[in-house]
């Protein structure tokens, strides 16, 4: 199929009704249980990324609209409404709540597809699912935050019988800013684990990925949750992001996102100390040993970066991989590469969609220009695709070195850069000499090898003969410059919960 075949199919193709309907209806600020308008009167318009089209509009709240959303996310967190609950009722709305996402699949990976880029299909699996999982996982939570007893040995007060309660209370009004890779999953990322600890919300998602997060405001409303629990802000990071680090009566930030814009948030909350959490950038080592099974290594190592455009944190962007293989591995890897289809969302033959905007199309081809003029010998890919929407080829830049800019700094696109080593030492090394920590992978068919390895890797998350392994009951986050904190299990109830110790004398 040519190029210009592509590119009519995809000007022609049309939404489903109910995308279409939702598509039409005016968007608004959710706040307080219903629709606003934001004080600005001003629009954020939306684009398709597989064609480059205006497929919609978002308004853009300002810090006045912000201030509406805290006023109602903390009238609502001191409300018998949602203060005076039991856990088990937190626990029921948010199953309810993932009885409508997984009702409403369909519609929400479309939406998806259509804001993000990526494929449907993709967006079914990994982000609805996971979405749903991700709620329901957090709803038994609620009902599990418990306190304990503790007899200290303070002898200030003679004669008397002191016991503590150890307990944890629910921090407040969480602002919460989401990136737009996945932007259904980041937003429920966020909102389940502060709604099952008690938190009240409010949303700021990314400007350029902001339909299923007002969809999902739909959905809460129909879930009961009271006015005021969840409220959802759209509009520029300088803007209403800025606004939401700084305002006063916010006690919690948490961010996902760069590293550059994460270091200003968590500045930003240092003045009012804020509680914040940050999941932030990677460039995450993928280490091929000698012993490697290359049937799974070939296409594992090719997906750990290739998956979702390269448009993850914990992508596989830097390749190790053991001189005695390097030849037969890169040629594998090569021929993998080229033979991904790269599509619109919609096509269900597509493996790989467009990138998320113009913008991230040009910083990708940039990079790309960047590693050819250092010396990295270019394999496949390395350039546009298509004539319209903002299309990168999957990309293999070999022989790199760590000088390199396209080794040190995260990318975000499909490109991976590549370079053998000779000992487990060096590989070692190679993948530790970076800035960021969040994720990394190692493959070998010895369980020893892998393990030596493993366990002196600087990241959050190691994964064996696989990546992009998450799981909700599996603490995610990033050493070094990749963020604060951990999401997911008990970790993520933990910030957003304050230890309180409460001394009785009887």
């Amino acid at each position: 199929m040519g190029v210009s075949t592509v590119t009519q199919q995809q000007s022609n193709h049309q939404p489903s009704a109910a995308v279409a309907a939702f598509l039409r209806r005016p968007k608004q600020l959710w706040i307080d249980g219903t629709w606003v308008d934001s004080v600005s009167g001003r629009a954020i318009e939306v684009y398709d990324p597989a064609t480059g089209r205006q497929i919609d509009s978002v308004q853009a709240g300002v810090a006045a609209d912000v201030d509406r959303a805290v006023a109602a996310a903390s009238a609502a967190f001191e409300s018998a409404a949602w203060r005076g609950l039991r856990p088990a009722d937190r626990e029921a709305l948010l199953w309810r709540l993932s009885d409508l996402v997984a009702r409403d699949a369909d519609i929400l990976a479309e939406l998806e597809s259509l804001d993000n880029g990526k494929p449907v299909g993709l967006a079914r699996m990994v982000d609805v699912n996971g979405a749903v999982e991700y709620l329901r996982y957090m709803a038994g939570w609620a009902t599990k935050i418990h306190g304990r007893v503790i007899h200290p040995s303070f002898a200030g007060l003679p004669g008397a019988e002191i016991t503590v309660n150890a307990v944890r209370d629910p921090v407040g009004v969480v602002g919460q800013i989401v990136p737009w890779n996945f932007p259904l999953l980041m937003a429920v990322w966020k909102l389940a684990p502060a709604l099952a600890a008690g938190c009240t919300c409010v949303l700021k998602p990314a400007e350029q990925t902001s339909l299923t997060a007002l969809y999902l405001a739909e959905l809460v409303a129909e879930a009961g949750f009271p006015a005021g629990v969840v409220n959802v802000v759209t509009g520029l990071g300088h803007e209403a992001g800025a606004a939401l680090v700084a305002h006063p009566d916010v006690a919690k930030i948490a961010f996902t996102g760069s590293t550059e814009v994460g270091k200003i948030i968590g500045r930003g909350c240092m003045d009012t100390m804020k509680r914040v959490s940050l999941e932030l950038g990677g460039k995450s080592p993928v280490i091929v040993c000698a012993d490697a099974d290359l049937d799974k290594a070939i296409p594992g190592a090719a997906m750990a970066i290739f998956f979702n455009a390269g448009q993850v944190c914990t992508a596989g962007s830097r390749l190790y991989v053991d001189a005695k293989i390097y030849e037969p591995f890169m040629a594998g890897i090569a021929a993998f590469a080229s033979g991904i289809k790269v599509g619109p969302g919609w096509a269900p033959d597509t493996q790989m969609g467009p990138l998320v905007s113009a913008e991230q199309q040009a910083r990708v081809l940039s990079y790309i220009e960047i590693g050819k003029a250092e010396g990295g010998e270019l394999l496949v890919g390395g350039e546009a695709q298509g004539d319209e929407g903002y299309f990168v080829k999957p990309t293999i830049l070999a022989n790199v070195n760590p000088a390199m800019r396209v080794v040190r700094e995260e990318i975000f696109g499909p490109v991976v850069v590549a370079q053998k080593f000779a000992t487990i030492d060096e590989a070692v090394k190679l993948a530790n000499t970076s800035d960021y920590g969040l994720g990394a992978s190692v493959w070998s068919e010895g369980l020893s090898t892998a393990h030596r390895i493993a366990s002196r890797l600087q990241a959050g998350s190691v994964w064996v003969n696989c990546h992009n392994a998450i799981d909700p009951a599996v603490p995610f986050g990033g050493f070094k410059q990749s963020g604060l904190g951990r999401e997911h299990g008990e970790e993520a109830i933990n910030l957003h919960t304050e230890p309180k110790s409460i001394w009785y004398a009887v």
